[in-house]
């Protein structure tokens, strides 16, 4: 049975339970900006000195537009949903790479291998010929680039964008994936990357 059948059991069951089975949505928080006059509530370097101790994947996210190649360093990717299949990754709203990625309206997000610091650190430049050298071919749905060497690729087509403070969150449905069975991965972890041992 899948997620929609399960859920479907779910809702019938509390109904004959005489339970309801909707939930009155949570009222929306009001957001505001802080102001110029007021100390922020967490100081940004603190903040990025305790998040850096999350250790993450890394990715490449690509997108193919008229002008050619696109792509960005992105550290904030992650599975969304299995049914549907979503992903989603975080970009600065100041991003000079987004608009090109929002306006292909789609994008392949390259995990990276253990030995590929170098290819990231090369994508985190802003205004650098990103793709000078870089071997990649298309993403077999929609032709964003699928980088060379990358041990995991998810090809998808964006459905929604939402907003998150100075960053953009972007969902993507995925139309195409594919990993190697044995490779290993490249992790930041405070300010460095770094591999996994077993």
């Amino acid at each position: 049975m899948g997620h929609a059948g399960m859920a479907a059991t779910a809702v019938r069951h509390l109904r004959a339970a005489g339970a309801p089975t909707a939930v009155e949505p949570l009222p929306r928080p009001a957001l505001r900006a802080v102001g110029d006059d007021e100390r922020a509530p967490v100081d940004p370097g603190e903040f990025r000195r305790v998040l850096g101790h999350f250790a993450s994947g890394v990715t490449i996210v690509t997108a193919l537009d008229a002008d050619g190649p696109a792509g960005f360093a992105c550290q904030s990717f992650a599975s969304l949903s299995l049914d549907p299949p979503l992903v989603a990754f975080m970009v600065a709203r100041t991003s000079t790479t987004w608009p090109r990625i929002a306006a292909a309206g789609t994008f392949c997000v390259n995990v990276l291998g253990a030995d590929q610091g170098p290819l990231c650190r090369s994508f985190a430049v802003s205004g650098a010929d990103k793709f000078a050298g870089v071997d990649w071919t298309p993403a077999p749905v929609t032709g964003s680039p699928r980088l060379a060497g990358a041990p995991a690729w998810i090809d998808c087509a964006i459905t929604a964008v939402h907003t998150g403070g100075d960053h953009l969150i972007a969902v993507g449905r995925v139309e195409s994936l594919d990993a190697e069975e044995e490779s290993a991965p490249l992790l930041f972890h405070r300010g460095r990357f770094g591999g996994f041992s077993t």
